[in-house]
């Protein structure tokens, strides 16, 4: 790394960014926590996941200032895996998700993520969120109650506060406030110690104890891959939020491979997997985090608090948690996708609802965008399938036709171009010009072959113009009405 580029992705903010980080690191906490217990794995596991993560991908990350940790839409996936076949196979997914990420970033699937279309990826955001809210329904279900006051207090908070001021976030200052009003009035509620364990050390390398065969491969390498898509899209689609809050341009395949890197890491290290946190991510950026360094601050200060102060930690009430996780919750959905349903064209609409129930019945939010990616992909081939014109041109000539094509010829499209023919007109010559056509597959040749030889076999001659170099090339390789005529000539000798 030379001078220009030391200065420029670590030191060129460094007040800002230490101070931007420590806000991070007290925001992460009660995060990771949360998402730790959606997962179902003990608070430390989650704690250790941020540090790991945000420390690596502060190194080799593709997006300075961009924060990842454990988040909610990787603990929502690795849920039954946990409950089913236990820890260790959460830390073996881990690593193999990590592996399946720079199999993406070799792949430049960084990207690719203009092709995923605006109704899939509102489809999972909704998606997320209303799963992360979904997650907080058993921590209110056969609870005192005192917890119900308890979670609309800190929501009073969270929402309040900023109005008056944002110099902390409001909340980590429910949290404290609740935890101080249940240690004073001795409150009996769930608290963060009921959870599972916290960290008191570093974490340490590991080697998960799994089998190593293949049907271990076959439990997790379903779950790695929903990871690795899931990790992918909310990752990048927090790298070009950064991008656009800042005016400036990242590498996403770096960032795909930095958090692949992060992942093999962490799952040797007791961490679940994580990715890029769009909510954090703004909090840096908003606070004036800019280089790689308010990154690697978030991640170590992290565990320094949670070290420091893990005998606090472990008292901070659930209800406080649940009520950050409800505010997580209402943020991440996109209220304006409701707004302007009656605006949008249907077929997206169909495509961003078809993804969020999809997600919601299978809890799966990779399968989620496969199924809104593949619908998207269905509507826009019906579209542009309509989108080719066949002109039948008048008077061309007392003994030959002109028919001029514009658009794209391809399998959807091929059923209209055909029909647009009159086989049955009496004339010697018929000249089909594609100066303004393309052919694009197999079923386009296919559909031209059927048009020149039902033409021959009336006695008409066929001219085929304005052929494009690659509309030419794919006619050479696979079109046949020549070849048959060549037949039709050999036998006639």
């Amino acid at each position: 790394m030379n001078t220009a580029v030391l200065k420029r992705e670590w030191l060129s903010n460094t007040k800002t960014d230490i101070l931007s980080g420590t806000l991070v690191a007290l925001a992460l906490i009660p995060e990771a926590i949360s998402f730790s217990i959606i997962a179902g794995v003990d608070p430390k596991v989650g704690l250790y996941a941020s540090f790991i993560i945000a420390v690596v991908t502060a190194f080799v990350g593709g997006r300075p200032g961009l924060i990842s940790a454990a988040t909610g839409s990787m603990a929502l996936v690795m849920m039954s895996l946990v409950k089913e076949h236990g820890l260790e196979y959460l830390f073996a997914a881990t690593i193999l998700t990590g592996i399946v990420q720079i199999i993406f970033a070799w792949l430049k699937l960084g990207s690719k993520l203009k092709y995923v279309p605006r109704a899939v990826i509102i489809g999972f955001v909704n998606a997320l969120a209303i799963l992360i809210f979904m997650a907080q329904f058993p921590q209110l279900m056969n609870v005192p109650w005192q917890v119900y006051p308890m979670v609309a207090g800190g929501l009073s908070i969270i929402y309040i506060l900023p109005r008056f001021t944002k110099v902390v976030p409001s909340p980590l200052v429910a949290i404290i406030v609740l935890t101080a009003i249940s240690l004073i009035a001795k409150i009996d509620v769930p608290t963060v110690g009921d959870m599972g364990e916290l960290p008191t050390t570093l974490p340490f390398f590991k080697i998960p104890q799994v089998p190593l065969n293949l049907e271990t491969l076959q439990i997790i390498f379903p779950y790695a891959v929903t990871l690795s898509i899931v990790g992918l899209l909310a990752s990048l689609l927090t790298a070009s939020l950064v991008d656009e809050l800042t005016d400036t341009h990242s590498d996403k395949n770096t960032e795909v491979q930095g958090q692949g890197i992060a992942n093999i890491i962490n799952g040797f290290f007791g961490g679940m997997a994580g990715c890029g946190m769009i909510g954090q991510s703004v909090i840096n950026i908003k606070y004036g985090g800019r280089t790689r360094l308010s990154t690697l601050v978030a991640g170590v200060f992290l565990l320094f608090f949670i070290l420091a102060l893990g005998s606090w930690v472990k008292q901070i009430p659930m209800a406080s948690l649940v009520a950050v996780m409800i505010m997580v919750s209402i943020g991440t959905f996109n209220w304006n996708s409701l707004t302007t349903l009656h605006l949008v064209p249907r077929s997206e609409t169909a495509v961003m609802v078809t993804t969020v129930f999809v997600t919601l019945f299978t809890n799966n939010l990779g399968l989620g965008v496969i199924i809104g990616v593949v619908m998207s992909t269905v509507f826009f081939s019906r579209k542009v399938a309509k989108v080719v014109f066949v002109d039948k041109v008048p008077n061309s000539g007392e003994n030959y036709r002109i028919y001029n094509v514009a658009g794209s010829l391809f399998f959807l499209s091929v059923e209209d171009f055909i029909a647009a023919f009159d086989f049955e007109e009496k004339v010697d010559l018929v000249k089909i010009d594609l100066s303004n056509g393309h052919i694009w597959d197999q079923a386009a040749v296919a559909a031209i072959d059927k048009v020149v030889i039902k033409f021959r076999r009336n006695d008409v001659k066929v001219e085929l113009l304005g052929l494009n170099e690659a509309s030419a090339t794919l006619l050479k390789k696979l079109a046949l009405h020549d070849k048959l005529a060549d037949l039709d000539n050999s036998a006639e000798h």
